[in-house]
């Protein structure tokens, strides 16, 4: 289940740990301490909720459901015009902020999961969580280290081009050039 509803946060720690090797910031140790912060509020939030739906009937809790359909409605309606460059996350609170930001989805999942568990199965839930942040917060730096890999795709997002380390090198971005030989080019009539 963590694997499934934060797939996504891989990404965006990877593009984070892009960013903190390209632009100093946010810190590594920002990052891993503002990933257990938001995952920590999201599941916090998550338990409050299921031990209140404890009282209410178990048809209901399939409702729950349209909360993320909800999120992403209200998102989309409320998405400013703004085409500036993205913003760097430069703190552990704005890592977190991220966090919860891209997982509050992710309670509708963990509610009714966590409903249904006693106590001590929760626990251990909650420490299988604790140690999978530490395996995404491990893989997502080994990520943002592959040459020429997480550059081009992350480069959108950050703003920061692999291609040079200066400051307004960072504000444009060009995909990577295509060899004459990659699959990519148009094949030779003659060849």
């Amino acid at each position: 289940m963590f694997a499934a509803t934060n797939v996504d946060d891989i990404v965006v720690l990877t593009v984070l740990f892009v960013a903190a090797r390209g632009a100093g910031r946010p810190r590594p140790w920002h990052i891993v301490a503002g990933q257990y912060l938001g995952i920590g509020a999201l599941v916090g939030a998550a338990v409050v909720v299921a031990a209140g739906l404890l009282v209410v009937p178990d048809p209901w809790t399939g409702l729950l459901g349209l909360l993320p359909i909800g999120l992403g409605v209200r998102a989309l309606l409320a998405r400013a015009a703004d085409d500036g460059p993205p913003a760097v996350v430069g703190s552990l609170l704005g890592v977190a902020g991220v966090t919860i930001a891209n997982g509050a989805d992710n309670i509708a999942v963990y509610v009714p999961v966590f409903r249904s568990l006693d106590p001590a199965t929760g626990l251990v839930w909650l420490l299988v969580f604790a140690v999978l942040v530490a395996v995404w917060c491990a893989a997502a730096p080994c990520w943002a280290a592959i040459p020429g890999w997480s550059g081009w795709w992350a480069a959108p997002a950050t703003g920061w081009s692999p291609r040079s380390s200066s400051r307004s090198a960072r504000r444009s971005w060009s995909p990577p050039a295509s060899s004459p030989a990659s699959p990519t080019s148009p094949p030779d009539p003659q060849g």
